[in-house]
């Protein structure tokens, strides 16, 4: 008999519990044995695919739990969609056939920052790989700014800044992709937007497609 694949809940509901042992002190550190090591030398089943910021205190295996061959992991500086973020994000789900995206963004974003300084009309010019990188995330702040009243970006809330740009990055994942959006239509596969919080160590989810975040773990 054929197991049936996980549904993307399953999936959002055992990376939640994952996260909820890193976040107690009490990590299970599975499947990171030599054994596993040697199981996955010619295959590989991830349960989902991380496309998360390259910041250096986001590693998806420890904050979650997981182990090796367990996450299909796709970074970035201020996890922002291109054209090879959203290839690779579309071959974890139709090649290896992963249930569930989550996006990972975190509070004190070094990229969301860049942005909301670069909404000064004043600002220093950045080097133009770095403006490439980032000018998605502008919108986000320019946003969040004519929101609150605010007339410098002083007066942006980053915080408010990296949710707004988290939701976006989901939607436009969507709309960049018609396999992936197809996927979620027919319930293979589902996409959470999660905030790290570096503090606490918790990912708290903030959007979910084709995921119940609200469901407890």
């Amino acid at each position: 008999m054929t197991e049936q694949p996980p549904t993307p809940q399953k999936v959002w509901d055992e990376m939640l519990r994952g996260n909820a042992r890193f976040v107690s002190g009490s990590p299970r550190h599975p499947r990171q044995d030599v054994e596993r090591r040697h199981e996955l030398a010619n295959v590989q089943h991830p349960r989902a695919t991380i496309f998360g910021c390259s910041d250096s205190r986001l590693a998806a295996e420890i904050i979650f739990d997981k182990g090796l061959g367990d996450l299909f992991v796709v970074r970035n500086a201020g996890q922002v969609v291109g054209e090879s973020i959203v290839a690779s994000l579309e071959y974890a789900t139709t090649v290896l056939d992963v249930p569930l995206i989550v996006v990972l963004a975190h509070d004190s974003c070094g990229a969301v920052r860049a942005a909301i300084d670069s909404a000064a009309i004043d600002s220093a010019p950045l080097p133009p790989h770095i403006w490439k990188l980032i000018a998605p995330i502008v919108p986000a702040a320019r946003k969040v700014l004519a929101a609150t009243g605010g007339s410098v970006p002083a007066d942006i809330d980053p915080e408010l800044v990296g949710r707004e740009h988290l939701r976006n990055t989901v939607a436009e994942i969507m709309e960049s992709s018609e396999l992936i959006s197809d996927a979620v239509a027919e319930g293979r596969l589902g996409i959470v937007g999660a905030n790290y919080r570096l503090a606490e160590g918790t990912a708290v989810p903030i959007v979910g497609v084709g995921v119940d975040i609200r469901a407890s773990a």
